[in-house]
């Protein structure tokens, strides 16, 4: 007779952690969105060498750093309430540490958008369009990332892991050609510079893509991998 009780106890309690967990998870989604969409428009603000842009970029970073709020506000309270164990637990603990990646990727499209703000009016130089290569890679990485996070999909986080590459051979032409201009005419330095400050921020944000996919690796196999090694 106990037996209808508990089980239903159980199937309450189950129920209450995965809308938890729903929740969790569209935050995280809407985070990543946010995300991807500060580094496109970096990207823009940086090709057209916008100030208007770069200072919607720069401002827009509050917006990200009130998502992680929200979600890491979210996951305390489910953890807090739901009481979750096992392999829930490690989901949320996992998504916690997602949303610290994803906004310090923010930081560095804000950062990217800074240097697009001092550039403003300048000249263009011909490794633009390598740095906006890199960002849009780093964009549709962020995006892809988050997919493969939902689904816990194995498989596409080493995908999306293993397109870091392309960042780091992007990042090691423009920082080459950059030099090259730099030592040809001491005019391009300042302009330079900025450009080498961009595209070590868009490498890091492909670094920081790839510890969202060991992440999602981890919860899947229950395995530590480095996939950048």
């Amino acid at each position: 007779m106990a037996t209808e009780p508990v089980g239903a106890a159980f199937s309450a309690r189950r129920e209450a952690l995965d809308r938890g967990e729903r929740e969790v998870k569209d935050q995280v989604l809407r985070m990543a969105s946010l995300v991807e969409q500060q580094i496109r428009a970096a990207i823009q603000a940086m090709e057209a060498r916008d100030a208007t842009l770069a200072t919607a970029v720069i401002d827009g970073d509050a917006r990200v750093d009130e998502a992680q709020r929200e979600a890491s506000a979210l996951i305390t309270t489910t953890i807090a309430l739901q009481q979750p164990v096992a392999r829930d637990l490690r989901f949320l603990l996992s998504l916690d540490r997602v949303t610290y990646e994803l906004e310090r990727i923010g930081d560095h499209a804000g950062d990217v958008a800074k240097q697009a703000r001092k550039l403003a009016g300048t000249p263009a130089m011909r490794p633009y369009a390598d740095l906006a290569a890199m960002g849009r890679i780093a964009a549709n990485l962020v995006r892809a990332i988050a997919g493969a996070l939902i689904d816990v999909d194995e498989h596409q986080a080493r995908a999306v892991a293993a397109g870091d590459d392309e960042i780091d051979h992007l990042y090691h032409r423009v920082f080459s050609e950059v030099v090259e201009l730099m030592r040809a005419d001491p005019a391009n330095v300042e302009r330079g510079t900025r450009i080498l400050f961009a595209a070590h921020d868009f490498e890091r944000i492909g670094d920081r893509v790839t510890n969202i996919a060991e992440d999602v690796v981890y919860l899947a196999t229950g395995q530590i991998e480095d996939l950048n090694p």
